[in-house]
C-alpha cells in the first residue's frame, strides 16, 4: 500500500513538472536570473561589496540550475535525482566560494560603496520575489523541483541580507555588515546542497527509481 502511495506521489510530482506551465516558468527564471547577473556582477566589482558579487554568482548559479531543470523534465525519477546531486554540488561550491571570498575581504578590509549596495539589492529583491511568487505553486515535489525552488527563497532571503548590510555600512562606516551577510548567504547555500542532496539520494535508494532505468 505504501509503495503504491509513494510510486502515485512520485508519478503526479513528474506530470507536474513536465507541465507546459512550469516549464514557461523556468524559462522565465532563467531569463530574469542572467539579466540579473549581468546587472550585479558589474555593481559589485565597482562597489567593492561581496555580498553583491556573492549574490551575482547565485544568479549566474541558479541559471545554470534551471536550465538543467529544463533538460530534465519529463525524464525518469532517477536521472532527475541525478541532476539534483549536481545542483547541490554547485550550490556546495557557490557556499564554499562566498566563505573563502568573504575571508580575504575581511582581511583587507574593504569597505563596500553602501548606496550602490541598496540599490542594487532592492533591484534583485524585486527580481527574485517575482520568480519565488511564479515558483510557489511548485515548491513541492521531488528533488529537482524543491531544489528550484530553495535555490530562488534563498535568494530573496540573501537579497533582503543584501539591503540589510547596505544599511550597516552605510551606519557604521566598515565592512563588516558586508562581510557577516556574505557569511549568511554562504551558510544558505551549504544548507541547500544539503537538503537537495540528501532528498536526491534518497530517491536514488528508492526501488521505483531503480525500476525507471
Amino acid at each position: 500500500m505504501s509503495a503504491h502511495c509513494c510510486d502515485h506521489g512520485h508519478e503526479h510530482a513528474s506530470a507536474a513538472a513536465a507541465s507546459p506551465a512550469y516549464r514557461r516558468v523556468l524559462w522565465a527564471a532563467l531569463a530574469v536570473n542572467l539579466a540579473m547577473f549581468a546587472v550585479e556582477i558589474g555593481a559589485g566589482l565597482a562597489a567593492q561589496s561581496v555580498a553583491l558579487l556573492a549574490d551575482s554568482l547565485d544568479f549566474l548559479g541558479d541559471s545554470a540550475n534551471y536550465g538543467i531543470s529544463l533538460f530534465v523534465l519529463g525524464m525518469a525519477l532517477q536521472w532527475r535525482a541525478r541532476a539534483s546531486l549536481l545542483k547541490a554540488a554547485s550550490m556546495a561550491a557557490f557556499g564554499l566560494w562566498v566563505a573563502v571570498t568573504t575571508i580575504q575581504h575581511a582581511l583587507a578590509g574593504t569597505v563596500p560603496a553602501a548606496p550602490v549596495m541598496g540599490a542594487v539589492g532592492a533591484l534583485a529583491f524585486a527580481a527574485n520575489l517575482g520568480v519565488a511568487l511564479l515558483l510557489y505553486r511548485w515548491r513541492a515535489g521531488d528533488s529537482n523541483m524543491r531544489s528550484v525552488w530553495l535555490c530562488t527563497r534563498n535568494d530573496a532571503i540573501g537579497n533582503l541580507a543584501v539591503l540589510v548590510a547596505a544599511a550597516g555600512v552605510f551606519g557604521s562606516g566598515t565592512g563588516w555588515p558586508d562581510y557577516v551577510v556574505a557569511a549568511v548567504m554562504s551558510g544558505l547555500a551549504l544548507t541547500g546542497a544539503f537538503q537537495v542532496a540528501r532528498h536526491a539520494l534518497g530517491e536514488l535508494r528508492e526501488p521505483q527509481a531503480a525500476g525507471s532505468l
